[in-house]
């Protein structure tokens, strides 16, 4: 049930009354049967695995929570194996025989094995690290475990961030789902205002965009112009990230309207001038979720600058397989993971993120890193990449073609208001838009609204991190 769509319009009409009318445990109740409801509509055969996983973590939770308790370690790992293990079946299985038998000749071994074929539930990564991270967090002792399965239930089912994010921590949410929702007027105001953004975002850009890049990264030929490839992984840049923090907006938008706060997901990352400062403002729930998880645990910054750089690198490849099965992925996270570790030598060094005049001098450098690495994203596999970057290499030569100018064009039209809003947001942030009279607020609305229904590439395309 994309949020952009008429059936999740109706969804929203259909559950609104009952859970403001409804208090207290018939409330969430209620939540949890429109969460499930909504999950359910993917495809109604996954919500076996979603409850799997909640159960399994919900009684792991008990388990672990005393730490004078025996065999509590153990419980964690059987929480762990079986969240992972379902991760691995639906997710890397299929591929990961595919290039187990891509190696089986060249080690001279016959035969063959079968390769599982089982679909991609969607929203599986996000939930499966949402509810893992409760059970670790009681562990440490950072959380308590809940007594109510159906607090907990509504906790990892909780529709607006179920299926894309953002990933939310137990200490967070989970106290907001027992206490019940706090609403008033300023919340809901500001969260339309929110969910509006996040509407737009998505369809008037990131869909418009859409169409640039499936034009030179879905045609065969598309590596043949060096400046539309050029123009096509810079639309896929903004693409990718109007996409997902529309998504991020919508969802925290809604969730405010319904009395409920969401992590911030996306801190203008167009703005960041490092890589250090990219990853504190892009997938904030998820970069949160593997320092906390996979890059302290592997060291972090406390043993010397070469263990620091490797346990960098090291989390960021495990982050780029966590987005999909891909040896694209792969080498998306090695990218990043090599920024962040040659930038961690340099503030070894004393370089510190800059401000002001140089900030805003660095930042489209900076934009331009993050390209190239969602060109490998992007790719359908290893050898477009190649053929792409091979492309972006003849770019001093080759002068924009008339196709490439109508694309940089294109692209200017629906990025420079992307970017005015984005800069706006930046010096001023929201509450300007909700101090202006009622009449100039609406239409600003409409015009929003209209651009993004009107002048929209689609009304029902999927987000991008779906598949994730």
């Amino acid at each position: 049930m994309v949020f952009t769509s008429f059936p999740f319009a109706a969804f929203l009409l259909a559950f609104w009354p009952g859970f403001r009318l409804l208090r207290g445990k018939a409330q969430r109740l209620w939540l949890l049967i429109g969460s499930l409801a909504f999950y359910g509509w993917f495809d109604w055969r996954f919500l076996g695995l979603l409850l799997l996983s909640a159960g399994v973590d919900f009684v792991a939770g008990q388990l672990v929570e005393d730490p004078a308790r025996r065999g509590r370690r153990l419980v964690l790992v059987l929480s762990l194996v079986v969240n992972l293990g379902v991760l691995f079946l639906f997710k890397y299985a299929g591929w990961a025989v595919t290039q187990i038998n891509a190696l089986l000749p060249i080690l001279g071994v016959p035969g063959q094995y079968p390769v599982p074929n089982l679909p991609l539930p969607v929203g599986l990564s996000f939930y499966t690290f949402q509810s893992m991270a409760y059970t670790i967090d009681v562990y440490r002792g950072h959380t308590r475990a809940t007594r109510s399965p159906l607090d907990f239930l509504a906790f990892i089912s909780f529709f607006p961030q179920l299926v894309a994010g953002p990933i939310e921590r137990s200490r967070d949410l989970l106290p907001q789902i027992e206490a019940g929702p706090q609403v008033d007027r300023a919340r809901q105001h500001s969260g339309a205002w929110l969910a509006l953004v996040g509407f737009w975002k998505k369809l008037f850009v990131a869909d418009n965009l859409a169409v640039l890049v499936g034009a030179v990264y879905d045609d065969p030929a598309g590596a043949a112009d060096p400046w539309m490839v050029l123009a096509a992984t810079w639309a896929f840049t903004l693409q990718i990230y109007c996409d997902f923090s529309g998504y991020s907006d919508i969802a925290r938008g809604v969730a405010r309207m319904l009395g409920y706060e969401l992590t911030l997901n996306f801190d203008l990352p167009l703005w960041a001038t490092s890589p250090q400062d990219l990853w504190r403002r892009w997938h904030i729930s998820l970069s949160h979720w593997l320092r906390d998880y996979l890059y302290i645990p592997l060291g972090g910054s406390r043993h010397g600058l070469l263990r620091t750089q490797i346990a960098l690198l090291l989390t960021m490849l495990l982050g780029g397989l966590w987005h999909g099965a891909a040896w694209t992925f792969i080498a998306w996270g090695a990218w990043h993971g090599l920024g962040l570790a040659v930038d961690r030598a340099l503030r070894g060094r004393g370089a510190r993120d800059p401000g002001g005049a140089l900030g805003l001098l660095l930042a489209p450098l900076m934009f331009q890193f993050t390209a190239l690495g969602f060109l490998w994203f992007r790719a359908h596999d290893l050898p477009q990449a190649t053929a792409l970057l091979g492309a972006l290499s003849e770019l001093p030569a080759a002068g924009p073609s008339d196709a490439a100018g109508v694309a940089l064009r294109q692209l200017g039209v629906v990025a420079a208001p992307l970017l005015l809003i984005e800069a706006w947001m930046k010096a001023k942030g929201l509450e300007p838009w909700l101090r202006l009279p009622v009449p100039f607020q609406l239409l600003l609305a409409a015009v929003l609204f209209l651009c993004a229904v009107v002048l929209g590439a689609s009304f029902s395309r999927s987000f991008i991190y779906f598949q994730f």
